[in-house]
Parts: structure tokens; sequence; C-alpha cells
């Protein structure tokens, strides 16, 4: 099957397209990064207290989304935060945690949304503010193709340094997709993009099919100004139950990383062929009708 799916890609008429997908609040339903605050806990990362601060953070995050000056903030706190862990060993509390905390916290739609593109030959890129060792592993948990993520400066001791090598925010998505687009041969003007935020508004109007997902106010306003559908995901299912044959990869594949550049903290531009997930065709809302 992988075989004959991989020849029907090949096979497909240029320029190619690609779906790309904000993460937190879009296709999971929490912050990526600061779910894995009680892991960092358990693994001596942080102290009590950070598990408070990072509680009420997500809090306000699910709340009501965060604007630019509450993004940066929490940029600098997680940026502070993380130095000096130890990149190896986040990496390996994320793989031992990765599926108890986000599996169950995937949006069904969003599931459906990521399958339904996957069928029609398109490739689907996550493109996220947090670190990029928390989000590749989420993605290739998710089967997307590439990742567009924050990444750290690691030191010779293998230590994060604190310092941000790449943000991924803002107008920095839509330059990404931009370069991929270059790479890759997408056609902007065919692609898609989904985000909650109206922080990913340059990436949403860089493509030809942009959504709203669960969209704050601001975004909600601009969405309804330009006619851009809006969708509403409220159903986190884990993928066993969406499919019960799949099967989760040994742990040790999942080894792919997690640092805690974060939410809005972490640096990098990374992409990387990922494993494709089961393939099943399903229409869940008339916005799969586009597709």
């Amino acid at each position: 099957m992988v075989g004959a799916y991989a020849r029907l890609v090949e096979n497909h008429s240029l320029p190619r397209t690609a779906a790309f997908f904000d993460l937190d609040k879009t296709v999971i339903a929490k912050s990526s990064t600061l779910t894995f605050s009680k892991s960092f806990y358990q693994g001596g990362l942080i102290n009590r207290r950070d598990v408070l601060r990072t509680a009420y953070v997500q809090f306000v995050f699910l709340a009501g989304g965060a604007d630019h000056d509450q993004m940066e903030r929490m940029r600098e706190y997680l940026s502070a935060l993380c130095k000096g862990w130890n990149v190896q060993q986040v990496r390996e509390l994320v793989a031992e945690t990765l599926h108890d905390l986000i599996d169950p916290i995937i949006y069904d739609e969003a599931a459906s949304l990521i399958e339904e593109h996957h069928t029609a030959g398109r490739d689907v890129v996550i493109v996220s503010t947090s670190g990029a060792e928390v989000v590749e592993p989420i993605g290739e948990l998710l089967g997307a193709d590439r990742v567009v993520a924050t990444r750290m400066i690691v030191g010779s001791d293998g230590c994060f340094t604190g310092e941000v090598e790449y943000y991924a925010y803002g107008p920095t998505k839509a330059e990404a997709i931009k370069e991929l687009a270059k790479s890759e041969g997408y056609d902007l003007t065919r692609c898609f993009a989904y985000s909650d935020s109206a922080t990913d508004i340059p990436m949403l109007e860089s493509v030809g099919h942009p959504y709203a997902v669960n969209p704050d106010r601001s975004l909600r306003r601009e969405a309804v100004a330009r006619e851009w559908p809006i969708l509403v995901f409220n159903r986190p299912v884990p993928l066993k139950k969406r499919l019960p044959a799949f099967s989760l990869p040994p742990r040790p594949a999942l080894l792919a990383a997690a640092a805690v550049g974060a939410a809005a903290a972490t640096a990098g531009l990374v992409w990387y062929a990922g494993r494709r997930a089961r393939r099943q065709s399903v229409s869940t809302s008339e916005a799969f009708a586009r597709i």
C-alpha cells in the first residue's frame, strides 16, 4: 500500500500543493509545549512554582488566545526557563509521554482534514511556534510530511543556552512557507492554511484557501471581513479510537526530540519527510468539499 501511494503522489501533476496547519488549538486542543510541563517537573527540569505558572499560562492561552505582547512574554519566560536543560533528556521525556499527553487532545476534525488532504495528493506541513523537539514527534504522530518550528541554540555541552536561533512566529511563518513553496514547487494559490490566531494572518493570506479554526476575536473579525471560512473543531478523539488498527511506533523511533523553545519560545526551521499515517477518505464537514 505504501508503494502504491508513493507512485500515486509521484505521478501527481505539477505544480504541487500543500496544506499548512498551525498546531496549538488548531490540530490539538492545548499548547503543545505547556502540555509537557508535568513531565518536565517529574523529570526534575522545573519546580512546583514553574508548574503552577505554566498552568496559568495554559489557562490564559485556552481562555481567549494570546495576543502579540502575551506571546512575546511567554517566549521570554519559556526561553529563560529551559536554559541549561539537557537536550537529550528533554527528547526522552517527550518520547516517553508523547502518546499519553498528545494523542487524547488531537481534534478529530483536524485529523480527518489531514487525511483528506493526503488523499487529495497534498503534502501536510505543521507550522508551529512551539519548539522543534516538541513539534517534530507530534508531526510524525500525525503523519505530517514536513514541520516548520522554532529552534533553540544548543551549546557544546548539549544543553539549551536560552537563546533563540529561529523564531517561527507571525510573518516568519509566512516567509518559511514561501521558501518551502520555492524548494518544493508548491503553488501557493492552490494551497490551504489553517490557524486559530490573528498572529497567523500573514500565513493565512499567503495561500489561496485560508481557514480560521476556533479563531480568537481578532482573527474572527478578520475572517468575516475577508470572507474566509470559519471552522469549529471541538472533538478531541484519540487516534486509536478513530483508527482501530492504528499501532504506535516503537519508542526508540519516537526519540525525534523535545525542545521546549515553546509555544512562543524555541527556534528553528525544520522540515523532514514524516511517516505517513494511515490514509482514509473521510468527509466530516462541508469544508472538505473544497479539498
